[in-house]
């Protein structure tokens, strides 16, 4: 999911998507191994945001010295 979508679930939904709302948590409890496969999960999306961010970053910094 790109980033500005990410941005606005939370922003609509207030917490995460694919992960459980504080409500949710509160009313149903938490399965931690359910919990830490999302969390594994949310780790991985982040990387790869941080992997896409490096290569932009890099490919800015090439247009920069052609300047």
């Amino acid at each position: 999911m790109p980033l500005n979508e990410v941005e606005n679930f939370i922003t609509e939904n207030k917490h995460l998507p694919d992960v459980p709302s504080a409500t949710e948590v509160k009313e149903n409890g938490i399965d931690l191994a359910q919990m830490d496969a999302i969390l594994l999960q949310k780790i991985e999306e982040l990387t790869l945001y941080i992997i896409e961010l490096k290569k932009e970053m890099n490919k800015l910094k090439e247009e920069q010295k052609k300047q």
